[in-house]
């Protein structure tokens, strides 16, 4: 009964994951301004993986091995929105036309 739950459970999370990172994917390409399309990928990569190795830990035959899963996790959930975080600063210092390609304009 318990591998059951646990299967389930594993699918649940798996299925969630993959329905995150296809909106994800749709959301970068409905996008015009490239800022936007890189919240909307890294807010959905970060959730989608959560969600994947989430179902991964509870599907893992032992426990060192969801630990391992478990700290991918918390390492891809400091490193993912940092990274994004750096690259659109990246973007907004280096392009002198970024005011023109905004789609809501700042006063």
């Amino acid at each position: 009964m318990l591998e059951w739950i646990r299967f389930g459970v594993t699918a649940v999370l798996l299925i969630g994951a993959l329905f995150v990172l296809i909106m994800a994917m749709l959301g970068a390409y409905r996008f015009k301004f490239v800022l936007n399309r890189m919240h909307a990928a890294a807010m959905g990569d970060t959730l989608g993986l959560l969600l994947a190795l989430g179902g991964l830990a509870v599907s893992a035959p032992d426990l060192i091995t969801a630990i391992k899963f478990i700290l991918i996790i918390v390492f891809l959930w400091i490193a993912s929105p940092v990274s994004s975080h750096l690259i659109a600063r990246l973007e907004v210092t280096l392009n002198d036309h970024i005011e023109d390609e905004m789609e809501v304009r700042v006063k």
